[in-house]
């Protein structure tokens, strides 16, 4: 299978949730002698029901059926119209990442429970199969298992570690790893912080200390900060987001274990409120199950056609 129709097979489980219901609106809205029609209330109302229970959000999901709501159909498919809509909640949001002096610095940051040490491992073999040479630097100094957990992930994707001992600070791990990196043309530089909340102020001064050393290293570092969030817990992700990414100066998401949920639509109500791209989707628990996210897939593999 193709790392496109990865991130497609990994709807199932939220296709299963909804696809019935809509391929039903659609059946109704698409019938010849109504297909020129306005909407009518009752399908309407269904269809927003539809995305609600896909996780799409309340916001996104009024932002959607309002955009359909003000088209007449006229001979347009209800579910193209439903795709295009999304599509352009995703293509407002789109961010590229400009990287003007080497090496890149990617912060990983987001709370324990999410995948975010894993992800680290997974996106170094991501990278490194894409021709790249990552370095890992373990940050993360508090959590005793969190350095041995990224070795075992780092040896998988046969990439090196910069780490010091339990305790040691975070920020100077940061430097000796860039340090490292430069003299060892190693690019880019994957920083695992330590799980954190919004609330625990030493954990955000910590953070705000690895920008600061990173951004005296390498001019316009961090280039990319990374938060990763767990689909499985739908629009609490959302709300944990946007309390989180303040402090964070988050530029980008990781959303994993969207293979594990039948909450998926979250992807849409992450681009829609956070205004913040997806980078990366977790598609499984292997190490090659981090994908680039991609919207044309994930749209259609969410509303593809049952029938």
């Amino acid at each position: 299978m193709s790392v496109l129709g990865r991130i497609r097979d990994s709807l199932s489980r939220t296709k299963q949730q909804i696809v019935e219901r809509f391929d039903d609106l659609v059946r109704l809205a698409d019938a010849p002698e109504r297909r020129s029609r306005p909407l009518d209330v009752d399908t309407i109302e269904a269809l927003e029901e539809v995305l609600i229970m896909a996780d799409v959000g309340v916001a996104a999901s009024e932002r959607i059926v309002g955009a359909v709501r003000r088209r007449s159909l006229d001979g347009a498919s209800l579910r193209d119209l439903v795709k295009q809509e999304i599509r352009a909640i995703f293509a407002a949001v789109e961010q590229p990442v400009i990287v003007e002096h080497a090496p890149k610095i990617t912060l990983i940051v987001g709370v324990n429970g999410t995948g975010k040490t894993t992800t680290v491992g997974k996106l170094a073999n991501l990278l490194r199969a894409e021709g790249k040479r990552p370095l890992i630097c373990a940050a993360d100094t508090f959590r005793a298992a969190a350095v041995e957990q990224l070795e075992i992930w780092a040896a998988r994707a046969g990439v090196d570690v910069v780490r010091a001992r339990d305790g040691a600070d975070p920020a100077a791990v940061v430097f000796d790893a860039i340090s490292s990196g430069k003299a060892r043309g190693r690019d880019p530089i994957l920083v695992d912080t330590a799980g954190r909340l919004h609330t625990r102020v030493n954990l955000m001064n910590e953070l705000e200390k690895i920008r600061r050393v990173a951004s005296r290293e390498v001019v316009g570092a961090p280039q990319e900060t990374l938060l990763v969030l767990d689909a499985t817990v739908g629009q609490n992700g959302v709300t944990q987001a946007r309390e989180f990414m303040g402090a964070a100066g988050v530029n980008g998401i990781v959303l994993t274990k969207l293979d594990g949920t039948a909450k998926g639509g979250v992807a849409v109500a992450i681009a829609h409120d956070l205004k913040l791209p997806i980078r990366y989707v977790g598609i499984g628990e292997g190490i090659d199950d981090l994908v680039p996210f991609s919207v044309d897939e994930y749209v259609d593999g969410l509303f593809e056609e049952q029938w």
